[in-house]
């Protein structure tokens, strides 16, 4: 399913097809990709048959999302090549169980989509149609030193708060916050 389009790209749900699941392994088996997702189980992938793993790891997180948060490939309307991944969610909490009302907005591109601009194409697009939804603010939360990261984050018109734990079971990483246009940020602490 289509969840979004823009110019050059095509978001859409990453399916069980080979092609899909072997970008999915070539994504996430990648240490340059994984180094910065943190302490996420599996990664990086050492075997083709996690992409399936993956795959329906995503589809259990968002089953109850009814399309409005996923994780989503990148599709390239001129090539058909998927670029990588975008995401939007609610992020998880000090107890990674526990979804806040925080949303975050993230990309894992494949190195060979870097420099092109679609982290930032792709997230944009997610992140108007979340406004959109009535949505205040939403977070990006990027692991120090992930310059490249942090870098679409500011051509998103993000504002860096520093160095937070309020997500992910305690993970001190940069984050970034939007608020909705003609929205203010909220003086509040994130993490409701």
């Amino acid at each position: 399913m289509t969840v979004v389009t823009t110019e050059r790209l095509i978001l859409r749900d990453w399916t069980a097809d080979p092609a899909d699941l072997a970008r999915i392994y070539d994504i996430y088996s990648r240490p340059e990709i994984t180094r910065w997702l943190g302490a996420s189980p599996g990664l990086p992938m050492t075997d083709p048959a996690q992409a399936v793993e993956r795959l329906e790891l995503w589809r259990d997180r968002h089953a109850a999302d009814a399309g409005r948060y996923g994780t989503w490939a990148v599709q390239v309307r001129e090539t058909g090549l998927v670029a990588g991944t975008a995401l939007l969610k609610p992020l998880p909490g000090r107890d990674a169980a526990r979804r806040t009302e925080d949303i975050e907005a993230g990309w894992h591109l494949h190195p060979d989509s870097w420099g092109h601009g679609y982290a930032t194409e792709a997230a944009r697009a997610l992140m108007a149609r979340e406004f959109a939804a009535g949505t205040s603010e939403i977070y990006a939360v990027v692991s120090p030193g992930n310059e490249p990261s942090q870098a679409v984050c500011r051509r998103l018109g993000m504002t860096h708060v520093g160095r937070r734990t309020d997500w992910y079971g305690g993970e001190e990483l940069e984050t970034f916050v939007l608020a909705a246009p003609g929205g203010q940020l909220s003086p509040g602490q994130p993490g409701r």
